[in-house]
């Protein structure tokens, strides 16, 4: 009985590639792939001659993952996809999904995957996060799910395509503009490039030349979210506090701290009301 090995391979970079997963692609007689192409190339690159390649893709999948399946009954297959981890924003589900579905074991060979790139090296809040991968098409359906991730208020993941990278920067601009935002451009190819700063000037800075808007992106948002404050109530607690006898910065202090507002907001805040 054979094992599928789901096997990660670098997302630009050829040397992004473990010992680990040169060896597995060595030993198998039979690799599913997306593009016979693209991984032909990979195989070239490091002297792997002689193997039988079968693509699998979004279209034929189903179909092929009953064809693979059956050919673990005698030997070890090895899945990959053009580039990066199997399965994560690729395909490979179902091959993996009906694989473990008649018995065979699993193995994965761990490697590199765009959004864990991006966000290693990001400068984000990474202590929670979210992968997302790529959004709906349609501007209704992008807009919906992108108000829902930033709501969550936790770092999430995007991919894009240079066509829409500016559109879906937008968005997240006009829904919370205060928000931190990493694009990562081409990871560990040579023009790879990040982008980081508020919507506003990301979009800016990746509008500024044309060659920016070219490759695969990977869009990082931390969401900023604004809440909108009670003028009138926080007025009237200045008013309760300076009755009280409480002084100026002191006021302030607390205004800052109980309705979640900069120390210098609330100050002059507390001028106004007291003066």
């Amino acid at each position: 009985m054979g094992t599928l090995y789901v096997v990660a391979t670098p997302i630009g970079n050829l040397k992004d590639i473990t010992f680990r997963a040169i060896e597995v692609l060595k030993s198998v007689n039979i690799i599913a792939c997306e593009d016979t192409r693209v991984t032909h190339r990979l195989l070239s690159h490091y002297s792997i001659t002689g193997k039988k390649l079968i693509s699998y893709h979004e279209h034929n999948e189903e179909e092929t993952a009953k064809k693979l399946v059956s050919l673990l009954e005698k030997e070890d297959i090895a899945l990959v996809s053009d580039a990066g981890t199997p399965c994560i924003s690729d395909p490979g589900y179902r091959v993996v999904k009906l694989a473990w579905e008649k018995g065979y074991q699993v193995v994965p060979i761990p490697g590199a995957f765009a959004g864990a790139v991006a966000l290693s090296a990001s400068g984000l809040p990474t202590d929670r996060f979210l992968f997302e991968g790529f959004l709906p098409n349609k501007k209704e359906k992008k807009l919906k799910r992108l108000e829902e991730l930033i709501n969550l208020e936790i770092t999430f993941i995007l991919y894009e395509s240079p066509k829409r990278v500016l559109s879906t920067l937008q968005i997240i601009n006009e829904l919370a503009p205060a928000s931190d935002i990493v694009v990562a451009k081409e990871l560990t190819k040579i023009h790879e490039k990040f982008f980081r700063g508020k919507p506003a000037q990301v979009i800016q800075e990746l509008s500024s030349k044309e060659e920016y808007l070219k490759g695969e992106f990977v869009i990082i948002c931390h969401p900023v979210v604004e809440k909108q404050i009670d003028i009138e109530e926080i007025e009237k607690t200045i008013k309760e506090l300076y009755q009280q006898g409480l002084k100026s910065k002191e006021i302030a202090k607390i205004i800052s701290q109980q309705y979640k507002i900069s120390k210098n907001k609330a100050y002059q805040m507390v001028i106004k009301v007291i003066s």
